[in-house]
């Protein structure tokens, strides 16, 4: 089975935390059959050694671990600013309605209680990666006449192409996936450049530059934005 997000969108990588070992080959198993990239930890601290190397697009967190549970790992993870986007799942042998809101207030994004179906996981994986990260999907993005091919790498404003590089192209790609926001420059370089990366924040109005200088000769002027003293927003309307 191939991923359902574009190749493009490069390999997703989900950490599951789960000490026990027949759970662990199951989910694994299923989640590479899918087409994800699966990374195993036993425990939350080697967890976040691994978060700490590679931060994961989505974390699997079993709710008893040996040592730090799974449920302070995900209330530890809401509290550290470059874990803090990384969708959750809580699996756990708890299925009354109180761990699950216990559960769900602590940061997780979705709850399944064991034993669970594989096929179900995998269903819940890959729409919380769709909702979290819509820019990983497929379908094209529009605003306007402005059009983003993912797939494709390809830009259009009506039937004229506009050429971006890959830094631009991200950028102009996370933005349109959320017209209206506004990022700060560390929110940028966090996620498109990672947690860790040694990029210095005005690094980010370099490449704001540099897709305006593309988009200008042809698109409206203000479809990128400067929010003074706040960051950068796409505006749609």
């Amino acid at each position: 089975m191939t991923s359902p997000f574009p190749a493009s969108a490069g390999p997703i990588r989900i950490l599951v935390v789960e000490d026990e070992e027949p759970i662990q080959v199951l989910v694994q198993h299923n989640l590479e059959a899918a087409g994800f990239r699966v990374e195993v930890a036993a425990d939350a601290e080697t967890a976040l050694e691994r978060m700490a190397e590679a931060p994961p697009h989505l974390a699997i967190l079993d709710w008893m671990l040996p040592g730090m549970s799974g449920l302070d790992l995900c209330r530890h993870m809401r509290g550290e600013g470059a874990y803090r986007h990384i969708p959750v799942i809580m699996l756990t042998a708890k299925g009354e309605e109180e761990h699950r809101v216990r559960g769900l207030e602590m940061g997780a994004d979705d709850y399944l209680p064991k034993p669970f179906s594989p096929r179900e996981l995998t269903a819940r994986v890959t729409n919380l990666l769709r909702r979290s990260y819509p820019e990983l999907q497929e379908e094209v993005l529009t605003a306007g006449e402005l059009r983003l091919f993912p797939a494709q790498h390809r830009v259009l404003y009506g039937d004229r192409e506009i050429h971006l590089g890959p830094t631009e192209f991200r950028l102009l790609q996370f933005l349109m996936t959320h017209p209206g926001q506004v990022f700060e420059r560390g929110q940028l370089l966090d996620r498109l450049w990672g947690p860790y990366a040694e990029v210095e924040e005005r690094t980010v109005d370099v490449h704001i530059r540099r897709l305006r200088r593309a988009l200008d000769p042809v698109a409206p002027r203000d479809l990128v934005q400067t929010v003074r003293g706040a960051g950068y927003r796409f505006n749609a309307s």
